[in-house]
Order: structure tokens, then C-alpha cells, then sequence
């Protein structure tokens, strides 16, 4: 799972989007990865807190830090170790702390997707996913040990995380705005699939707008181009539903991509609160060629 897909625990969200019915539409399709992307291995560590509460009876504060440690390549896939503990004070003296982790692999060919994670709050276990997806030339068939044991498929067009930021950066590169694509992360009880709505803003040029953050440490990153990035994920509609209307997501997160994968200035968005997450860590890892 990637930033995204891992934070999404934390509580549901309802933030409209007011310009996706003017936006340029790219449908899902079961098109080739993007192997022109080369991401970079490299563990990042970022402090949580709250950066807005739109209501008093929301939270009143975040503390906590996500670990982000990802390595691999094309050839032998992509392995993302994943850790996310945060602490939600909800006021009168009622606090919350979660503990996410989760470790998943995707094979570079965007065929294969193995993930097994756990949450703990107040120190009991509240959830455990276990399994793995395979594509195929029709579907996507998913095999589950955990919660229980269980078989799905989900549709051949829908992509895999880090599939689905290759394919991001490949969108970026190449000036669209706007991505649509049904994710499969193994989130929740592993039964999940969800729409997402990725908007793409105006390329960062390399060496503009300096950041102030651990990414500064790493002289690298200032030679590559960033964007800043929305993904905005939405719940699957039943087909008999008729309510019509405009649809609002279950979460949303913003941050700036760059072009090797690195994430920096993340804002998690929920219905009546947001977080911020600055990165105040950066270890680039070494990067094994593909043969």
C-alpha cells in the first residue's frame, strides 16, 4: 500500500470536488505498466499533526509519525514496509492511538500484489488482512487467509498501488490533469475496491521553490521536477442505486510526488479535520539494477 491506501484507517471523510465534472477524463483501462518510471528505494519518516479542525466537536489534536520504507525494482518488484502510529485527542480528556503496519509487494509487471497488515487501538488488535492478488487476462482474483479465508475478483482494469502511482508520474510527465482508476490495496478486511479521482497540478521545475524539509538534505531531488498531487478516493456504487447526484469521497490526500516516487508535504483529509504530515527524515537506499 502506499501513503494513500495506508492512511485511509483513520476515520471516513466527505470533501467535495467541485471541478471533477469539467475535468479531462481518462478511464481505466488494463494498459501496460509504466515502465518508463525508475522509483527510488529510500525509508522517509513523517510527523503528524493537526493542521485544521473545522468543528468543535471534532478532533483537537494529532500527534504521530508515519515510516515509510521502500525497496525493489522493476525486476524483482516493489516491497513497501509501512508504519503509521498516531494519537487522536477528541478533547475532555479522550485521546486514541493507532497503530498501523503493514508490509505489501507488487511484482514490476503489475500482476501480482501480496499484503498482510495490522491495526492495533489502545493497544488491542482491531484488525488483521492477510492475502494476495493475482491478474489475469479477465480479472483480477483475490485470495484471502485473513480476517477469514476468502475469494473475490475485482475488475481486470483495476490497478495495484504502486501501479498506480507509476502511472501517475507517467500522467505528469505527459501534462494530463486528471486520472480515473478503480485501486485494489487490500485495505480494510481485504474485500474493499475503491474509485479514485488523482488531480495532477502544474510541474515543480527542478530547483524551483526549494523545500524546506528533509528533502532538502538530499541534493538529488533538486535536480528532478515535482508535482503537486490530490488523490481522492471513493466508495463502489451499486449498480440498482439510482440516488444520483454528485458523489463525495471516503478520503482524500495531497501531497508532491516526485518524478522517482518520494512523497513530501502530505495533508490527510477528512470530512471535518486534516493532517499534515512533514517528512524530517530522508536515508536514500541503494538502488539494484535490473539485470
Amino acid at each position: 500500500m502506499t501513503i494513500a491506501a495506508n492512511a485511509r484507517w483513520l476515520v471516513p471523510v466527505v470533501l467535495a470536488i467541485g471541478f471533477a465534472a469539467v475535468a479531462t477524463h481518462h478511464p481505466a483501462s488494463a494498459a501496460a505498466p509504466a515502465d518508463k518510471v525508475t522509483l527510488a528505494p529510500h525509508r522517509a519518516v513523517y510527523d503528524l499533526k493537526l493542521a485544521k479542525s473545522q468543528s468543535s466537536r471534532s478532533v483537537q489534536g494529532v500527534r504521530g509519525r508515519i515510516l515509510y520504507d521502500f525497496s525493489g525494482n522493476a525486476c524483482d518488484g516493489y516491497e513497501l514496509q509501512f508504519r503509521q502510529v498516531s494519537e487522536l485527542d477528541s478533547g475532555e480528556g479522550k485521546a486514541a492511538l493507532s497503530d498501523l503496519r503493514s508490509t505489501t509487494w507488487e511484482d514490476g509487471a503489475a500482476k501480482k500484489f501480496r499484503f498482510n497488515s495490522e491495526n492495533m487501538v489502545n493497544d488491542t488488535r482491531t484488525d488483521v488482512v492477510n492475502g494476495r492478488a493475482d491478474r489475469n487476462a479477465d480479472t483480477v482474483a483475490v485470495n484471502l487467509s485473513k480476517p477469514k479465508e476468502k475469494t473475490l475478483t475485482v475488475p481486470s482494469g483495476s490497478v495495484f498501488p504502486i501501479e498506480h502511482m507509476r502511472r501517475v508520474i507517467v500522467a505528469a510527465r505527459e501534462g494530463k490533469t486528471i486520472l480515473e482508476f478503480p485501486v485494489y490495496d487490500g485495505s480494510e478486511t481485504g474485500e474493499k475496491l475503491y474509485n479514485t479521482l488523482t488531480v495532477i497540478g502544474r510541474a515543480i521545475a527542478p530547483g524551483a521553490k526549494p523545500p524546506a524539509d528533509a528533502a532538502a538534505k538530499v541534493p538529488a531531488l533538486a535536480k528532478l521536477t515535482r508535482w503537486p498531487v490530490t488523490i481522492s478516493y471513493f466508495e463502489q456504487q451499486d449498480a440498482k442505486d439510482e440516488r444520483g447526484g454528485e458523489q463525495t469521497p471516503v478520503y482524500s490526500i495531497s501531497f508532491e510526488l516526485y518524478e522517482n516516487g518520494i512523497s513530501r508535504a502530505l495533508v490527510l483529509n477528512y470530512s471535518d479535520f486534516s493532517i499534515s504530515g512533514e517528512m524530517t527524515a530522508l536515508e536514500m537506499k541503494q538502488e539494484k539494477a535490473c539485470p
